[in-house]
């Protein structure tokens, strides 16, 4: 049942005569409370806070001499008190509360500083599971929530990089503070801790192996940049960070270049995910676009990979992302600046690769300080009118599966190498996916499609125009091997494969026409493989 709730309307000036500063960040804090000081604002604080605003020379109320009762348990028990409490959810202009504040003896609070235990940052340090409890705010979330739900007369400030504008706006205010600003930081207030809960539950839910799909679910982030648009330039954009280590696009270091747009970020988060699929044993690369790969190889060195990889389809390498598997040397630094590459990404990247892209100043580099596990557990979240979908990450490796020939002739160990390659890439392509490679390179690649057999089409036109362009007498999908995501439904793909001049065919199996597929591929001597899992990516 809601509850009932009285007719007052907020003034729109408070006057900050009072000011509660809690904060586990002291950055700029002296500097802020010795210019609230300098306003006439008295100071109440806690414990490490109070502390240093006292070395600093700033007069301040502990706030075990405002609640007449000391800290206990190590800390954790300090503002959970009705002297603080109700200064923070008076209704200042309510008689009722008035009363209740003269009876027993509550000051009200103007303005309150208060930033959370830094949980995020302990557990993206690996911090043990004692420690990481211990960081679990609970005074502070409860003193920012009861001051948002009163901005109607407290002003509530979460963020060091708010603290100038703050001051800025009391100065301007003559020392007072006024609704608009008071709604828009209650507004940011209730941000933080519902991310900060999100924090904590991720973490929870992983320590503790709890249900990843219960009937609730917590949504986080911290906003890390700002894109100057979207996807398209019509649409604003930000990148969050929600306190998931995985190596990647979102938590690399950039070295150089330009801000990273919207598209640069998806595109090379597609690359990075890709590549270390292969993880680092041999070397390896990835070049995309549009999320999608155009040229994928492995090769004995990183230059030679990324020479088969951008074989595949040089057309559309032209403005890629290039992701590597091990530290980038100068050598293939100076082959990928070739052509005009948008962004650069890998585990490690050496001193002479750092000099040859330095002469490109908005070429973006990032470092990742290792790779993704392909196999480690996460999330896949699609936001969706009126809600969002949320899915586990597709942590299925080929090299995991029951792999099963179906047909009368086998895979030979070079064929049996390349599928299971060319099953790797076609995990990460658009559906419909069909990948033809052969001496561990992609040779053609069809993604996106309506139809299997449409995507087996243009993987074979795209080889036969990389053939062209390379001047090859055929197409090197001669030969070659070819993956699907999903079982063929009908025998046309199959047959579109074949002749395109594969040899060997990798797919999930489990349709209806199976055996009409498994018989074509017979009747044309072609050898098949079922993995008994798909790979769909919409």
């Amino acid at each position: 049942m809601a509850v009932a709730a009285k007719t007052i309307a907020p003034p729109d000036r408070v006057p900050v005569r009072r000011a509660l500063l809690s904060v586990s960040d002291k950055t700029g804090l002296v500097e802020l409370a010795a210019a609230l000081a300098a306003m006439d604002v008295a100071l109440v604080s806690t414990g490490g806070t109070r502390r240093a605003l006292a070395d600093a020379g700033l007069a301040v109320t502990d706030i075990s001499e405002l609640t007449g009762f000391p800290e206990i348990m190590d800390g954790r028990v300090k503002t959970l008190h009705p002297k603080v409490h109700g200064g923070l959810l008076a209704v200042r202009n309510d008689p009722d509360h008035q009363a209740a504040m003269t009876e027993h003896g509550i000051e009200g609070f103007d303005l309150v500083v208060v930033n959370l235990y830094p949980f995020e940052e302990v557990v993206a340090s690996g911090g043990d599971e004692a420690t990481t409890i211990e960081n679990i705010d609970i005074g502070g979330p409860a003193m920012v929530r009861a001051s948002a739900k009163n901005h109607g007369h407290v002003a509530i400030v979460t963020d060091p990089d708010d603290y100038d504008m703050v001051l800025g706006h009391l100065s301007d205010g003559k020392g007072t503070t006024d609704l608009a600003t008071r709604r828009r930081l209650a507004v940011k207030a209730f941000k933080r801790t519902a991310s900060y809960d999100a924090a904590v539950s991720r973490w929870m839910e992983t320590a503790f192996d709890a249900e990843p799909f219960d009937a609730l679910d917590a949504l986080g982030g911290r906003r890390v940049a700002t894109m100057r648009y979207g996807e398209n330039p019509h649409q604003a954009a930000a990148l969050y960070l929600t306190g998931e280590t995985r190596p990647g696009a979102a938590t690399a270091r950039v070295l150089q270049g330009k801000p990273l747009s919207y598209n640069n970020i998806n595109d090379t988060d597609a690359a990075f995910e890709l590549v270390s699929e292969f993880g680092a044993e041999t070397p390896a690369v990835a070049i995309i676009k549009h999320a999608n790969p155009c040229g994928v190889a492995r090769a004995g060195t990183l230059i030679d990979a990324y020479r088969a990889a951008f074989d595949c389809d040089r057309t559309s390498a032209f403005g890629g992302i290039v992701a590597f598997n091990r530290e980038l040397d100068a050598e293939t630094a100076r082959a990928v600046l070739e052509i005009f590459t948008e962004v650069v990404i890998a585990p490690a990247i050496s001193d002479g690769a750092r000099e040859a892209f330095a002469g490109k100043p908005n070429l973006r580099l990032l470092q990742t300080g290792g790779l993704a596990d392909p196999r480690a557990p996460g999330f896949v979240v699609r936001p969706i009118a009126g809600g969002y979908l949320k899915q586990g990450r597709d942590a299925a490796v080929v090299d995991d599966m029951a792999l099963r020939v179906v047909t009368k002739r086998a895979p030979d160990t070079r064929e049996m190498n390349d599928l299971k390659f060319a099953f790797q890439v076609a995990k990460h392509v658009k559906s419909n996916a069909i990948v033809y490679a052969r001496d561990g390179a992609t040779v053609g690649i069809g993604a996106g499609q309506m139809s299997r057999v449409d995507s087996s089409r243009i993987a074979a036109r795209k080889a036969v125009d990389a053939a062209e362009a390379l001047g090859l007498a055929e197409p090197k999908t001669k030969g070659s091997v070819v993956a699907s995501d999903a079982f063929f439904p009908f025998a046309d793909g199959l047959l579109a494969a074949v002749e395109a001049g594969a040899t060997a065919v990798i797919q999930p199996g489990g349709s209806m026409r199976d055996d009409q597929v498994i018989e074509a591929a017979d009747a044309h001597g072609i050898a098949m493989v079922f993995t008994g899992t798909r790979h769909f990516r919409h």
